[in-house]
Formats: structure tokens, C-alpha cells, sequence
């Protein structure tokens, strides 16, 4: 029996070396036609920011960077052409790479000009204003749980909430939400949320707002459309996240529009980019999906968070200017800059009969435009679900166009060649014009290839003069948060993980405390992931070893406490096992030192004489294997060892959910 199947999996892997050495070549011939109908409308490619704080560092980019970075995404005819923005209703809660700061932190609280999403969706709007705008929560503040550590246990607590975001989004920014997605719904409540959510939003006149459901999982939600009459009017896309380019047969049956709302989660380079341009053709091919949104639209947060460089292009230094355009943006543009929302599917199988897959797609005024990608499966696997085995070959294809695109006589030809023994890939370059003789079009396909052909001629590689040359964090750095207006909520490079860290003017402060940092989340957030009972942002180089932290605390709860810390080496999903060193103050006039966030590896600890509602500065020198801490200038311990962790992120951050302020931060590190 085994060696059965080893047998048959040394066959696949011989035929898959001999299909890449070009031993192989199959033909197969494809026909077009509009004349036998149409099928499914094409909703779009988009990605998503948030889900969450990917896109954190995006917003501290000096122009023009800043601006050329969201050309290549969201600029027509340029770069990823995005047709689809998809963001994360802030809850005030780590979602994967930080927290994204909610619009009511609290029930009588509402600010709409928290956070930078506001600000992205108005970027993407502005370079392209027929670009579709979704909301999804991935967490909430506390309130909405009323004590539980769930948000549906008040269903209409939790749908006020979120239109309250839509509605704070065309008030205050001039934006129109166009889909509203709600995820982690219990299958005993998706019946009653999403109804309720679709009367909310009517009753907010709100019609216009489309909901997508489950914005997770197939199933149970297809099955319960076809079982209630109400639900079916009240949603309008069966969306999943991460499907493997397969649906359900409920989900067919439900004839609603299917979508692959969230994917992709892949490492940008080009098995990144074969991920993304397989799953954009076979999540139709295979699954009947019409949109395909990919999580993350730019990696703008530390690399070292978790899935580090899964967004379409790089933008994770702001300090320096340095960013880079990754494959998986000219990926996108073989679709992107050749489609457009509203343009239909045509009717064919969509497999080539050497490996990979094709797909039509018209505007029903003439043009046309077909994309084939021959990705192999090593070069093609993404982060989940697993892939199974397939082999891919060099092959001939062979594309008969009948019906109104017969009398096509040429098709543009864009190209990529995605190479994985060098870095030369070819990446979206355009071949010219190829002749289609009595209606058939030929093409002698590769491995690892992506081809567009089409009729449209308004296809652009933009590209700009290079960004600056990357550099590590400053390695003296200091913010002292003196900004009366600021620009966004958050200070520069500060990647809050647990907790919202934001501007604060403080009228009554002493006039050098004005102006500060203040964490202001007083009550542990609903979240879907495991988040740490204690409030943390981290900021500068992950490489740091050697370094001086120096800030000044202000304790506003008898209850509270504060610390500063170095060498932090976790955070996201994993904040809560985040290991350091981390120097606490609290205010019944202690001080611990300790090797782990929440506190329980004690390192040293004795008496500070700090209390609360008073300024206070910490310092924390790490040379080597020895720890000693400051107070207000003067030793207050001294010769700690420390071996464990070696190296990490500065960071600050208070004993619990309370309300502490935080000014005059500086590192240096060497």
C-alpha cells in the first residue's frame, strides 16, 4: 500500500521536472464567444488595509514618496490599478499587527478623524473615484459587549456601531461605503444580525449600502440563504476568506454574487506574486468568485510582526524614504488595468489543458480581454490553504474568438515572467500588438507566465525615479509630541499593539506637558484574538541590542502604572507572550523589573516612591547582558543580568486598560 503511493508520487515528480525542463508540450484549443451569453458580472480586484495596522507606517511617509506609493496602488493605467479598497473599522483591539483606534471608544464618544483609514480611502477616491469601499470590524471597544468579550450578545448595540461608522464616513470625510461586511457572526445569530443590520441601515437611509455575509466562512450562511426568504433579500455577497479557489454548492445555489473577501496573506516575493495571479484567475475558474481581495494592500508596519511583507508592495520606512514594488503589484495589473467592475465573464471551462488556467472577460461593447497564468505549484503555494499536487506544462494555446470579437484583428500582449533561480523576472512588459488571423490567436505559453491579451491600448507601466536607498531606524530618536494639529491621530512610528496611544492636549499639564501621548482605551476590547492585559506600543529597530530609553510618565489612576521597555521581541497575535525588558513604575510607590509584558518573570523589584497624577521620568540602559534603570535622573537599579531576549523593539505602555500619559521619548541605541 505505501509503496503504492510512493510510486505514484515519485510518477508526479518526475513529471513535473520533466514538464520544467520543456520535455513536454501539449496544445489545446479555447473558444470565445459572447454569442452563447455571458456569465457572472466581475466585481473587481481589491486588497485590504487593517485587519490590522498594516497600513501604520504608511501615513509617516515624507512626500513625494507618500504620494508615489499610492499611485502604484491605486492610480488607473499605472500600477495595481485597485478597483476594490477594503478597511478595517477600527475597535481599539490588536487584529493581527496592531490595533486600529476605534471611532466611539466609548458609547457617548464619537471622533471621525481617528486613525488613518479615513484619510486612505480618501487618497484611493481621489486617484480613482470609481474605486469600491468596504467596511469590515475585526474587533470593538468594550462598550459594545456590555462585559462580555463578545460582540453579538447586544446584536443592535453592535449594528448602531457600525453604521454609525458609515454614516461618520459621508458626514465628515464625503465618503460613500458601498459594502459592509460582518464577520465571526454565530450561526444562530446570522439570521438576526444580518436582517437587523440591513434594517439599520434603511431605517439610516442607507439603502445603497450592500452587505456582504458571512465575510468568513461558505457555510452555514449559504445554506441559511436558501432557507430564509428574509435573509436572502437582506445580503447581497456571499463572501469567504481564504477559499482556495473552491466554493460550495449552497453557496451556487444561492445565485448571489460570490467572492473571495479576504486572501492571498503571502510574502510578496514571486511565489507571492504566483500565488496572487493563480488565485485571480481560478478563484472564478474554480470557485465562480468575482471579486478577489487580497490581505494586505501594502506591508507599512514592522516586518517582524507577524506576516511581515504580506501586502501587494513594501512601505515599511517611512524614516528613509525606501520602498519597494513588488511583483504582486504588476500581478494585479494584468487584470486591473484591462477590466473594470461591471464587465462580464465569458462562458468557457477557464483550464488549460497543460496546466493553469485562462479567463474572457468583455465590456459587451466589443472589447475583450483574456488573462492566462501557467503557475506551477512550488512557485505558486499561499500562506493557507494547503495546495494539493498538480503539474504544469509548456504548452501551445490556442484561442478561437467568435461571435462579436470575430472581427478582432489584433490583441495588445502584456507579459510577466516570474523567474525563481535569478531576479530577473519580467514583470508586466508590453510585447506590442499580436495579429489574430481569421479570428484565432495563438500563443506558445512557459512556466511560471502570466499573458494578458486584449483589445484595450490604454495599458501604462508607470514608473517613477527610485526611492531613496533603505536604512535602519534612526538610532537616536526622540518625539516630545509638541504638535497642536497633528495630521493624524497617532505619533510617528509608534505601532500600538494593545491599546490606543494618541495625541493629547492636556490644558492643566505644566507648560512642558502640554501636549503628550496619552493611552486612552480604559476597558479591554472585544477582540477575535488573544490580546495582552496590558497596553503596549512598540516603535524603532527589532536589530536593537544596546540602548538608552528615556521618557516621562504621568500615572492618572491610583489603580494604574506605567513601564518602558527594550528588546521587545513580540507582538501582533503573539503581543501577549512578548518577552523584554520592561522597567514599571506604579503608583502605590513600587518598581518592578521584569523580563516578560505581563509582568510575572521578576526581575528586580523595591520601593520608587512614584504616585499617581504626577510627572515622573523613567530611563532604562541595556548594554549587554546588564539592565539598570533611572528615576528622575538618578540610579534607581542597577546590575541586572539579562541574557533573554537578545535584541528588540523599544516600547511603552501601562500596567493595564487606564488612562496614562507618556512625553519627551528618546532612544538611542548603538
Amino acid at each position: 500500500m505505501w509503496r503504492r503511493r510512493w510510486w505514484w508520487w515519485d510518477f508526479v515528480v518526475l513529471a513535473w521536472s520533466l514538464a520544467s525542463a520543456g520535455a513536454w508540450r501539449t496544445g489545446g484549443d479555447y473558444w470565445l464567444d459572447d454569442a452563447v451569453g455571458l456569465a457572472r458580472e466581475f466585481d473587481g480586484i481589491g486588497a485590504v488595509s487593517g485587519g490590522g495596522a498594516t497600513s501604520r507606517l504608511l501615513v509617516n511617509y515624507p512626500e513625494p514618496y507618500r504620494a508615489q506609493i499610492l499611485d502604484y496602488l491605486f492610480k488607473p493605467n499605472f500600477g495595481a490599478s485597485l478597483q476594490i479598497l477594503k478597511v478595517e473599522i477600527g475597535g481599539d483591539a490588536q487584529s493581527t499587527d496592531g490595533t486600529e483606534p476605534s471611532h466611539m471608544h466609548y458609547e457617548d464618544d464619537e471622533n471621525y478623524f481617528r486613525g488613518y483609514e479615513w484619510w486612505l480611502m480618501k487618497e484611493a477616491k481621489k486617484r480613482n473615484p470609481n474605486i469600491k469601499l468596504i467596511g469590515l470590524p475585526w474587533a470593538f471597544p468594550g462598550w459594545v459587549g456590555r462585559g462580555e468579550n463578545w460582540p453579538y450578545a447586544h446584536p443592535d448595540v453592535t449594528a448602531f456601531y457600525i453604521v454609525s461608522w458609515i454614516i461618520g464616513a459621508k458626514r465628515f470625510h464625503n465618503l460613500d461605503i458601498d459594502f459592509i461586511g460582518g464577520q465571526m457572526v454565530p450561526f444562530h445569530l446570522l439570521f438576526i444580525f444580518s436582517k437587523l443590520l440591513r434594517f439599520t441601515l434603511d431605517k439610516q437611509e442607507l439603502q445603497r449600502v450592500r452587505i456582504i455575509a458571512s465575510d468568513n466562512l461558505w457555510e452555514p450562511i449559504s445554506f441559511l440563504v436558501l432557507l430564509d426568504s428574509e435573509l436572502r433579500e437582506a445580503i447581497d455577497v456571499i463572501g469567504a476568506h481564504y477559499p482556495g479557489t473552491t466554493t460550495v454548492r449552497n453557496a451556487l445555489l444561492t445565485q448571489k454574487k460570490l467572492w473571495s473577501s479576504e486572501d492571498y496573506s503571502t510574502f510578496n516575493n514571486e511565489v507571492g506574486a504566483g500565488c496572487w495571479a493563480r488565485i485571480l484567475n481560478q478563484n472564478f475558474v474554480n470557485g465562480n468568485m468575482t471579486a478577489t481581495i487580497a490581505w494586505n494592500l501594502v506591508a507599512s508596519y514592522y516586518e517582524e510582526l507577524p506576516f511581515g511583507r504580506s501586502g501587494l508592495m513594501t512601505a515599511q520606512e517611512p524614516w528613509s524614504g525606501h520602498y519597494t514594488v513588488n511583483p504582486p503589484i504588476w500581478v494585479t495589473a494584468h487584470t486591473t488595468q484591462f477590466t473594470q467592475p461591471g464587465w462580464y465573464y465569458l462562458q468557457v471551462d477557464g483550464h488549460l489543458e497543460g496546466g493553469g488556467s485562462y479567463v474572457a472577460l468583455t465590456d459587451g461593447l466589443g472589447n475583450l480581454t483574456i488573462i492566462v497564468e501557467t503557475m506551477t505549484h512550488g512557485h505558486s503555494e499561499c500562506i493557507r490553504p494547503p495546495l494539493l499536487p498538480f503539474i504544469v506544462s509548456p504548452q501551445k494555446a490556442t484561442f478561437h474568438l467568435k461571435g462579436s470579437f470575430s472581427k478582432v484583428t489584433a490583441l495588445q500582449v502584456w507579459y510577466s515572467k516570474l523567474e525563481f533561480a535569478s531576479a530577473n523576472s519580467t514583470l508586466f512588459q508590453s510585447l506590442g500588438p499580436k495579429n489574430v488571423s481569421q479570428g484565432v490567436v495563438t500563443l506558445n505559453l512557459g512556466l511560471d507566465e502570466v499573458y494578458t491579451l486584449t483589445t484595450l491600448t490604454t495599458g501604462h507601466k508607470g514608473s517613477l525615479a527610485e526611492p531613496p536607498p533603505s536604512h535602519p531606524f534612526p538610532s537616536n530618536y526622540k518625539d516630545d509630541f509638541n504638535i497642536r494639529d497633528p495630521p493624524f491621530s497617532e505619533a510617528p512610528y509608534f505601532a500600538d499593539q494593545t491599546g490606543v496611544f494618541e495625541y493629547f492636549m492636556n490644558t492643566s499639564a505644566p507648560k512642558d506637558h502640554v501636549f503628550t501621548l496619552r493611552q486612552v482605551v480604559t476597558q479591554r476590547p472585544v477582540t477575535w484574538v488573544a490580546d495582552a492585559r496590558n497596553t503596549l506600543s512598540v516603535i524603532g529597530n527589532y536589530k536593537w541590542v544596546n540602548l538608552t530609553i528615556t521618557c516621562d510618565i504621568y500615572i492618572e489612576s491610583d489603580n494604574g502604572g506605567a513601564f518602558i521597555a527594550g528588546r521587545v521581541n513580540k507582538a501582533g497575535i503573539y503581543v501577549g507572550s512578548a518577552q523584554g525588558i520592561f522597567f514599571w513604575v506604579l503608583p502605590d510607590g513600587t518598581y518592578r523589573v521584569t523580563g516578560d509584558l505581563h509582568g510575572e518573570n521578576i526581575l528586580m523589584k523595591g520601593l520608587a516612591g512614584v504616585r499617581a497624577k504626577s510627572w515622573h521620568t523613567l530611563t532604562l540602559i541595556l548594554t549587554g547582558s546588564n539592565a539598570s534603570g533611572m528615576l528622575n535622573g538618578y540610579p534607581l537599579w542597577e546590575n541586572v543580568t539579562v541574557y533573554d531576549p537578545e535584541n528588540g523593539w523599544a516600547a511603552i505602555g501601562t500596567h493595564s486598560f487606564e488612562l496614562t500619559q507618556f512625553d519627551n521619548f528618546q532612544v538611542q541605541a548603538s
